[in-house]
């Protein structure tokens, strides 16, 4: 036996440091096999976790943009059917307000003196006026002309192109300002046949209010809609037939307008017709049936009642597709966003997503390698500190990994939570992975979190500017007529912001029992600001009008009042009108605003 470095070869020394030896090639050799399948294990993970992230991310963005894209289309469709049914709406109420006045002239024909109706007078172009085109007109039809003020009333309020009356016997009374279009290039009156316009005949046939597809104006070539509505005398006989043109060009514009890269409007007939689709648009041809299935499929059930979004496949193509309808004329519009463009946010927020996985990959990677090295060096020092020394090392490089192994096996869509730990701050390779998997798991709750907030404060927006709209609008006189037991007059307003709150109004009242006030105002600028000094200069109005004094000297004295502490220096300008019922004078004065 040979004593080497104080260990005895041969000797029961040597075989106890040889047993030594091999037992610590054998726990290190576990060791280095446990260490690499747990950093195998923890790259596996660490994949997995990401993809699990990214496809909950997805799932989540897909989901709250849908449900966005759900409440805003729809609400926005839903408001331009709403805004078209009430065109048409009054355009039917209009018509019928004729009817009912020509019925009066034929049950009561001993309360109206005759008054015949002029023929169309070149000179008196632009001028809005009753005139007869067609037919030899008798002494029912000259009493028609009675009602010339009436329907000149109703083209005005009602925005409309034309009011017309037409007789079985071919009269025709028309009243509009395009006297020359009824003239031929020869100077003769155009031949125009009434009995046998398809309005005419439709009417007649169905004996109740009628909308005609889009047809050509016969004077002017213009397309429009022909609303009309059959009279019938006593004996239920058929005297007369009222209509009024609604010329499309503003509701083909609006449509224009509403294409924008990806998203439009439509409007479909009852009969699955493309009426109105933007030129820019390739996949809706105006005037004809839908050929493509899905979309034709979709058209059905909208136009057959079914108002809620969907996703339509358009030859490989999805869209969004949400329909409203517009009841008085039994059309249907639709709103069609191509898919594509909500997914935006959601592949931006994966591709964030991954930039964040990438550079904590890369962290990882750094860790694992400085950890390997790391590991040698520990070989080196277990040879020398003995057994008591490696299994401490090894438990305070294993325990770490495994907890956090376990924690990231538990991550799920509904759990993105990766939590510091105690157990993870040793100091080395195992700290920075789990503070990257800590921080990567904070920023992606607080990403998500912050889309949350955004589209609530949104909605939130909404429904504050949607309760400030019905406000404002409440604080306008909107009950027609207003003066139901005032027969000398009557009086009708509306208005229409450019926002969902604004600075224009209007306001009549009586000030005593034989004068009454009117109000036409314009705050400047738009939105809760102008919606707010509306309120003040409408209120100060009010009251000090019904103080008395001339229009000159309330408008002063509330200029003078609105001056005071106005120190954002909004204005308002305001015509001021008191008219004397008895008289049909009246006094008016504007602060700045023209005349109407």
């Amino acid at each position: 036996m040979r004593k080497i470095w104080k260990i005895v070869i041969g000797g029961i020394q040597s075989k106890i440091f040889n047993i030594f030896l091999m037992t610590m090639i054998i726990l290190l050799a576990v060791f280095m096999s446990v260490v690499s399948y747990q950093n195998k294990n923890l790259s596996r993970i660490f994949a997995s976790a990401s993809s699990n992230q990214q496809n909950s991310i997805r799932e989540i963005s897909s989901q709250t943009m849908d449900a966005v894209i759900n409440a805003s289309l729809t609400k926005t469709t839903r408001l331009e059917a709403y805004i078209a049914d009430s065109l048409f709406s009054r355009l039917a109420a209009n018509v019928t307000v004729l009817g009912d006045a020509v019925k009066d002239v034929y049950l009561n024909p001993e309360n109206y003196n005759e008054r015949p109706v002029s023929r169309p007078d070149p000179e008196q172009e632009g001028n809005l006026s009753l005139q007869h085109v067609a037919g030899n007109p008798d002494s029912m039809t000259a009493r028609l002309g009675n009602l010339e003020n009436l329907i000149k009333s109703l083209v005005l309020n009602g925005q409309l192109n034309s009011l017309f009356i037409g007789t079985p016997d071919g009269v025709f009374l028309i009243c509009d300002a395009r006297q020359q279009e009824k003239y031929n290039d020869d100077g003769t009156v155009k031949k125009y046949d009434v009995v046998n316009r398809p309005w005419y005949i439709a009417t007649a046939a169905s004996g109740e209010l009628y909308f005609s597809d889009i047809e050509k104006d016969s004077f002017s070539d213009d397309l429009g809609i022909v609303c009309s509505y059959p009279v019938y005398d006593a004996d239920g006989a058929l005297v007369a037939v009222v209509g009024a043109d609604l010329f499309v060009n503003n509701i083909s514009d609006y449509i224009e307008s509403s294409y924008s890269e990806g998203s439009f409007t439509i409007i479909v007939n009852s009969n699955m017709e493309i009426i109105f689709a933007p030129e820019k648009q390739e996949i809706f041809d105006t005037g004809k049936m839908v050929p493509e299935r899905n979309l034709r499929e979709y058209l059905a059930a909208a136009t057959a009642g079914d108002m809620d979004l969907h996703v339509v496949d358009v030859e490989g193509t999805e869209y969004f597709m949400t329909a409203a309808k517009i009841s008085t004329i039994d059309w249907t519009a639709v709103s069609v966003v191509d898919k594509k463009l909500t997914e935006g946010p959601s592949d931006t927020m994966i591709a964030t997503f991954g930039q964040i996985s990438a550079a904590s990959a890369e962290e990882f990677n750094y860790g694992v390698s400085k950890s390997r090295a790391t590991t040698l060096v520990l070989i080196l020092v277990v040879f020398v500190v003995g057994s008591s020394v490696s299994i401490v090392l090894s438990t305070r490089i294993v325990k770490p990994l495994t907890k956090m192994t376990e924690n990231i096996r538990h991550i799920s869509a509904n759990n993105l939570a990766f939590e510091m730990d105690d157990t993870y701050k040793t100091k080395d390779e195992v700290e920075i992975l789990a503070t990257s998997f800590a921080d990567l798991s904070f920023r992606t709750r607080k990403y998500i979190e912050e889309i949350t907030r955004i589209t609530a404060e949104k909605e939130r927006i909404g429904a504050e500017l949607n309760v400030a709209t019905q406000i404002q609008s409440d604080m306008l006189p909107r009950i027609f007529p207003p003066f139901p037991l005032r027969f000398e007059f009557d009086i009708y307003a509306g208005m229409k912001p450019a926002k969902e709150v604004g600075g224009d109004f209007y306001d009549f009242f009586m000030v005593d029992e034989n004068h009454i006030a009117l109000v036409i105002a314009d705050v400047s600028g738009k939105g809760v600001p102008a919606a707010l000094f509306m309120v003040i200069a409408k209120t100060l109005i009010k009251n000090r009008a019904m103080q008395g004094g001339s229009p000159s000297e309330i408008l002063e004295d509330v200029n003078r009042q609105l001056c005071e502490g106005n120190e954002a220096e909004l204005f308002v300008t305001v015509w001021l009108a008191i008219i004397d019922l008895r008289t049909g004078e009246d006094f008016a004065g504007n602060a700045g605003h023209e005349h109407p």
